[in-house]
């Protein structure tokens, strides 16, 4: 792994985004999937060398606290996971490195997290999963909030919210 600051982060994605515009979302979405799997298998050694055991053992309020911890000790941030509606899960955040409260953007903008955790937490269900991020410290909310679920929910959900609708009413209409 590869440790890289929070400023660095932050001025790749502000030079994409001048650069490539819109598409730099793709971008930072690739690149986040793509170290998906080293990601995982970080996560694998961080849980030996703490002594507790396979990811596969974990109870879900157990991988909570664990998932949180690492992302935390990593650097990336506090993380809170929960449920919404029996339909997605939760990633929520109040202090995610991603994030630039300061760029004052208008849509959420943690594109590499958005990629990273589609595949980190697809390993763990050991299915294709899709994330959304739906409020982000960038445009001036106090959390980053990420939704996980299955691609055709998610995609639901992104298209209401490109109609102006509230991510909560689009997942009431799936469930």
């Amino acid at each position: 792994m590869l440790a890289l600051t929070r400023s660095a982060l932050a001025a790749l994605r502000s030079a994409l985004m001048r650069d490539a515009g819109p598409a730099a979302a793709t971008y930072l979405q690739e690149a986040g999937y793509v170290g998906g799997e080293e990601l995982f298998t970080s996560f694998r050694d961080w849980m030996r060398d703490q002594g507790l055991g396979a990811v596969e053992d974990l109870e879900v309020e157990s991988f909570e606290q664990r998932a949180s911890e690492y992302f935390r000790d990593a650097g990336w941030g506090t993380l809170r996971i929960g449920m919404l509606r029996d339909a997605v899960a939760t990633l929520d955040s109040m202090d995610w490195g991603e994030a630039d409260p300061a760029s004052g953007l208008d849509h959420p903008c943690c594109h590499f997290t958005t990629g990273m955790f589609s595949d980190f937490f697809g390993r763990i269900g050991d299915t294709p999963l899709a994330v959304l991020e739906v409020e982000c410290r960038s445009m001036g909310s106090a959390r980053c909030r990420f939704l996980v679920g299955t691609p055709d929910v998610m995609s639901h959900v992104y298209e209401e919210m490109g109609r102006g609708m509230d991510y909560e009413e689009a997942l009431a209409e799936v469930v």
